[in-house]
């Protein structure tokens, strides 16, 4: 099969699994490989250690699998309204990323993914091998996604579509397969500045560069141990990630919602009560976040985040 017709028919089966969208890169090293030695030495990642790791491969996807030619990149939305409020409730609330609101996105997306592979080896003629990646492997999702034409990467360092937001996960097959490699999309942040201005915490104090160890997200989830004092104020309500910059970007007024419905709101849902955070046991921890990605971060660094926000909850009481 011609490597066109063979391209369009793999784009078939992403949208038959459930995808929003799904482009091709050529298995090579990414375009701006040299940032990310520079962003480490500079200490942007924070305490994100691991990223040291299989530099090599974090920026050329053909050495994680043996004869790889192409990646397929995926996106999915996880956009949804948040819930209506439920009875008048004075109790203070902490904040969850949406991409946290319901089932653990990893295994959604590596079913999807699995699901695509087996169906690739029904449909086609040729032999070939397949590794499904979710956020986990070495790979630098939002570079191979801009390279496959998913979208751009914008100022938030965020990967931005035109029609769809951000507001979507990313998955990839890293496959040996020759498929044509889609063009690179246009950057059309041109001077809105929404992110950097909104970021309470300066973590995107140049365009295109996020200095992680300021980011709520990374302080929130990745950050083991105690969180500087000359950031907690600016936390907010925060107890799990961020999606500030996101709420405030352009492309994401008018993007659709997802029609994944294990990603349906689950408890403890967008706005936890931090008083039933602040006394989870071990047991409420295990039950309640059985299947979801908040489960990146340990009890001790959920109890850390929701102690934090009720001091920022109590402060903003006081001064109202």
């Amino acid at each position: 099969m011609p490597a066109k017709n063979l391209t369009n028919h793999i784009k078939r089966i992403a949208d038959d699994v459930g995808f929003d969208r799904c482009g091709i890169a050529r298995a090579e090293t990414v375009a701006h490989a040299s940032y990310l030695g520079a962003w480490l030495e500079d200490g942007c990642h924070g305490t994100m250690e691991y990223l040291r790791r299989h530099c090599e491969i974090r920026v050329d996807p053909s050495q994680l699998l043996d004869g790889a030619r192409s990646v397929i990149v995926v996106a999915l939305l996880y956009n949804q309204p948040k819930p209506p409020p439920g009875p008048d409730d004075s109790r203070s609330r902490g904040r969850v990323a949406m991409y946290a609101w319901g089932d653990d996105y990893h295994k959604v997306v590596k079913s999807k993914l699995h699901r695509m592979a087996d169906r690739m080896r029904i449909d086609l003629s040729e032999p070939f091998e397949a590794r499904a990646c979710v956020d986990t492997a070495p790979l630098l999702e939002r570079e191979l996604g801009a390279a496959a034409g998913i979208g751009w990467i914008g100022k938030s360092t965020m990967l931005l579509n035109e029609r769809l937001g951000s507001f979507f996960v990313l998955g990839s097959l890293v496959t040996t397969l020759e498929l044509e490699p889609d063009t690179p999309v246009p950057n059309r942040c041109g001077t809105c500045t929404a992110c950097l201005d909104a970021c309470p915490t300066g973590a995107l104090s140049i365009p295109y560069e996020m200095n992680a160890s300021r980011c709520i997200s990374y302080l929130t989830i990745e950050h083991r141990g105690d969180i500087d004092e000359s950031l907690q104020a600016r936390m907010g309500s925060w107890v799990f990630g961020c999606d500030i910059c996101q709420e405030v970007c352009p492309h994401n007024r008018h993007a659709p919602k997802t029609r994944e419905s294990r990603f349906a709101v689950r408890p403890p849902g967008p706005e936890p009560l931090l008083e039933e955070l602040l006394h989870w046991t071990p047991d409420d921890y295990g039950r309640n976040l059985r299947g979801s990605a908040m489960k990146r971060a340990t009890p001790g660094m959920l109890l850390r985040n929701a102690s934090i926000a009720q001091r920022n909850a109590d402060r903003a009481s006081a001064e109202r």
